[in-house]
């Protein structure tokens, strides 16, 4: 079993270990490593709330910027050949080719998503 939950704008993930019959979870998206666990779902929810409060308080405590999941900027590395492809048809187009990537990749989700 796996899936997620999202809390305070962090997401974290549900998983279940059968051999140790617990729910556990981590946060997603951010480099720091930051886990939580429960015996009931109730308790996991309530582990990943207290993860994200006190990982909150602690940034704060210590004058440091937290760590935001999905900023909505990465870096994709693809080869050199489509990189000119995609800049040219951008040029072509008057757009930028952050746009038209940001408008590939939500075509591929949305068909993805529906299969």
């Amino acid at each position: 079993m796996s899936g997620t939950m999202k809390y305070r704008g962090y997401v974290g993930s549900v998983d279940f270990s059968e051999d140790d019959g617990v729910l556990f979870g981590r946060l997603l998206g951010i480099r720091s490593v930051i886990l939580y666990e429960g015996t009931t779902a109730k308790e996991l929810v309530a582990g990943f709330h207290e993860a994200v409060d006190e990982y909150l308080l602690a940034c704060e405590e210590e004058g440091i910027e937290p760590e935001m999941p999905y900023k909505g900027s990465f870096n994709v590395r693809i080869t050199p050949s489509l990189h000119e492809r995609l800049a040219r048809y951008a040029i072509s187009a008057g757009r930028s080719l952050n746009s038209c990537v940001q408008e590939a990749l939500e075509r591929y989700v949305a068909i993805v998503s529906e299969a």
